[in-house]
């Protein structure tokens, strides 16, 4: 059956997605590099969903990874992949949406304030 359906994977709200990742964890933004430009999380590394199957090596295996998007969705497809790669993943549940209501730092290119879009 997990075959069929893949990984089942954890959620996690902003507050623990940024405790995962001041810990040492790995906060992957699955958006596209558009969406990433308008904003995104500091020390977010951009590895859009399309091209996820094919950057595996850059997703560390020895440490928590946090996969997110916009609003949830894409992030909890590349949670599953990861998830049934081998890695120890978790999915931001409602995305940078979320995290940015959380009154977590968005951030656009060169650490300006960003948006997210």
């Amino acid at each position: 059956m997990r075959r069929l359906l893949g990984a089942r994977v954890p959620s996690v709200g902003p507050t623990e997605a940024a405790a995962v990742v001041a810990a040492g964890g790995l906060l992957i933004d699955v958006r596209e590099p558009a969406e990433w430009r308008a904003g995104h999380a500091p020390r977010a590394r951009n590895i859009p969903l399309g091209q996820l199957a094919d950057r595996l090596a850059e997703v560390p295996t020895d440490r928590p990874v946090v996969t997110v998007c916009r609003s949830g969705a894409r992030s909890r497809q590349a949670a599953r992949i990861l998830a049934d790669a081998g890695r120890q993943v978790h999915d931001l549940s409602g995305g940078m949406r979320a995290w940015a209501d959380a009154g977590l730092a968005v951030q656009a290119k060169g650490g300006r304030p960003g948006r997210v879009a």
